[in-house]
């Protein structure tokens, strides 16, 4: 915009206060404004940030601009809780309300500087503006911001007009500029050839002197050490003469023939030709065993369970559920330790202990890259999706960047110190989850406290479900189980059974008469959400405490089905929706999740669609400590993992201890 069309607004004259409100409030004027102070400063507002500010990790505002009247206090809390707080500041950017907050943490002076703008606009100077925002600011106020007394609302204004106004020049020159395509020889992937990833030990340490081979010499009676003679028969070189290659080689020519001719003397005997005869399994049984194995009607002695006499078990799981334990090899931790410490000594005595440490120098991301590169790959190898690991990595670089470590602080220790921090961060729940208690609450209310599980195939929905529902009748918890999973052959009949089990160990008779478990089914190829809607009202009817609601096992791209998962929770709208996921998983548990949570928003055709609440991670015994599904999952939702599924049994169940898995995790 030419200056023939710009405008100098006072302040101090009414007139042009009114003006100045209403291009802040209405935006519909075609012109730019300057306002001036007393002081005749110039101050231009650009009217594509709509706001700037900068604030201490204590919360205390050290400076704001705003150029519209929006209200920006729910996106800056979202962003301190759901990034900054969560430790997922690898990615500079979060998006809230139709709002880009891109944002940079000063580590030494514990600062944010935090841009908000329309999603819509595409910004390309916003980094750099941040970048030089930042430098100025601390170079102007780093007295200021090393003694935290001094905290106060800075004069920060004139420098914010400059550094804008520059940064969108830039931007204009930048654009104007076309981009120059990058040779071969300067990209990356020229240097990715097979000679650099292979991993050479002599340019790391002295290379060794390679050992003389053995000369073996083939003898009648067998293979001899050749080396103990002296080597008359050798050329200088230390190879064998030629001749006495030959002959070698005649005397193994002489002694295979020789086995030849000893294994043509004794010939075996000829068998006989068998003819086909049919296979006779061991526990096939017969014609006769047909009338016992008819199992279309239950039978009398069916209604009876081999859990009537294991009454053992009852009892164990009242009150809340116990933490799950992973075995801590801690002295292989501090052997390992003292391993490396005892090497690195070795290696470079007094000075090499100098060399792992900072003292007053701020960390950069260069410094920390070798230790970043090892967790990551140690992450993946406990079973972390890759996504995760670098995104993990990436949120420790910017946590510690620019951090001032002590005098006696190894960047390695730190990067993995925080690492851990994060982590259990992560792990623990960012909201309360006491199921007990919400069902108690909504026995208060007068209706059935309502759980759904979802999930992929064959990952445990319908056990992990009798587990739970042992632990509920454990805690005088009257429970219906709503057969929802009407596509699957014998998921009626398994739940039938785990039904009758149940019942085996919690009789009417200890409880005034009244059936613990109960199950509502309708069998086969019928509507779920029409299933699950009339449990719960049926649950209702006869005071029953908890619906468990068991849905059929789908992936994650399968649409008809997500559909029909998406139609049962909406329409029955449960309290508390689990997804059941394997331990196992890696870089499919990103998938699963994203998947899930994608389709049960999209499908329910609701502004406020309900997603997943938790997690059940089940098979979590058989992983050892590659426990790094637990921090996809927590990462990728955002949610708790409410249960841990830990055995075969009923018991089996455990809660996650998030310190006692980053332990694992860590080692």
């Amino acid at each position: 915009m030419s200056d023939s069309k710009k405008r100098r607004l006072d302040l101090d004259n009414l007139a042009d206060q009114e003006i100045a409100l209403k291009w802040f409030f209405e935006s519909d004027s075609d012109e730019d404004f300057q306002i001036s102070d007393e002081e005749d400063n110039v101050y231009e507002f650009s009217e594509m940030l709509d706001l700037f500010t900068i604030f201490s990790k204590g919360g205390i505002v050290l400076w704001c601009f705003q150029s519209t009247s929006q209200i920006f206090t729910p996106s800056i809390n979202a962003l301190i809780k759901t990034v900054i707080l969560q430790e997922r500041t690898g990615s500079n950017t979060f998006d809230c309300e139709g709002l880009t907050l891109q944002y940079k943490l000063d580590n030494e002076f514990d600062l944010v500087f935090v841009v908000a703008y329309q999603k819509i606009l595409q910004l390309s100077y916003v980094d750099k503006f941040l970048n030089d925002i930042h430098l100025e600011f601390r170079d102007k106020y780093k007295n200021d911001l090393t003694n935290s007394s001094h905290f106060r609302q800075f004069d920060f204004t004139n420098i914010f007009d400059k550094v804008l106004h520059s940064v969108e020049q830039w931007s204009k020159v930048k654009a104007k500029v076309p981009k120059q395509m990058k040779s071969f020889e300067e990209s990356f992937k020229s240097k990715k050839t097979v000679a650099s990833m292979i991993e050479r030990k002599g340019e790391e340490k002295n290379a060794k002197v390679p050992a003389k081979k053995k000369l073996v010499n083939f003898i009648e009676n067998g293979v001899k050490d050749d080396t103990s003679k002296p080597n008359d028969k050798l050329k200088e070189n230390g190879i064998i003469d030629e001749d006495t290659l030959a002959s070698n080689r005649l005397k193994f020519a002489q002694k295979m023939n020789k086995k030849k001719t000893d294994l043509k003397k004794s010939p075996k005997p000829e068998k006989e030709k068998a003819g086909k005869k049919p296979r006779v399994w061991d526990l096939g049984g017969s014609s006769k065993d047909v009338q016992s194995l008819e199992r279309t009607t239950d039978k009398p002695e069916d209604m009876q369970s081999h859990y009537t006499a294991d009454t053992e078990i009852v009892g164990l799981m009242r009150g809340g559920i116990k933490d799950i334990e992973i075995e801590s090899s801690d002295e292989e931790i501090y052997e390992e330790e003292e391993k490396s410490n005892k090497t690195s000594s070795s290696k470079g005595g007094m000075f090499s202990l100098f060399k792992s440490l900072v003292g007053s120098k701020s960390l950069t991301v260069e410094d920390m890259q070798p230790a970043l590169d090892k967790l990551k790959d140690h992450l993946i190898t406990k079973n972390v999706a890759a996504d995760i690991a670098i995104k993990l990595c990436e949120s420790v670089a910017a946590k510690l960047e620019g951090r001032v470590l002590g005098t006696f602080e190894g960047v390695a220790s730190t990067v993995k110190t925080t690492l851990t921090e994060s982590l259990v961060q992560i792990l623990s729940p960012r909201r309360r989850v006491d199921i007990l208690r919400d069902c108690m609450e909504a026995q208060k209310q007068g209706r059935p406290y309502v759980m759904s599980f979802c999930g992929v195939n064959g990952v445990g929905k319908s056990t992990n479900l009798a587990k739970i529902c042992f632990w509920l009748i454990e805690n005088n918890m009257r429970v219906l189980i709503a057969a929802c999973d009407t596509f699957r052959a014998g998921a009626v009949e398994q739940l039938r059974t785990h039904t009758k089990h149940l019942n085996a160990l919690h009789p009417p008779e200890r409880h005034n008469g009244l059936q613990m478990v109960q199950l509502y089914e309708k069998g086969y190829g019928k509507d779920a959400a029409g299933i699950a809607m009339e449990a719960i009202r049926f649950a209702k009817d006869m005071k029953i405490d908890v619906v468990l609601i068991d849905t059929a096992g789908r992936m994650q791209d399968n649409e008809p089905l997500m559909r029909a998962l998406s139609k049962l929770i909406k329409v029955n709208e449960p309290d508390l929706v689990l997804f059941v996921g394997e331990a196992l998983v890696g870089n499919e548990a990103v998938d699963q999740l994203v998947k899930f949570n994608q389709a049960l928003a999209d499908y329910s055709a609701s502004s406020n669609p309900h997603i997943i609440d938790g997690m059940v991670l089940t098979k979590f015994d058989t992983i050892d400590d590659k426990v790094g599904a637990a921090i996809s999952m927590t990462y990728i939702t955002g949610q708790p993992i409410v249960f841990v599924g830990t055995g075969q049994t009923y018991t089996d169940l455990k809660s996650l201890n998030a310190k006692a898995v980053v332990h694992a995790l860590m080692k």
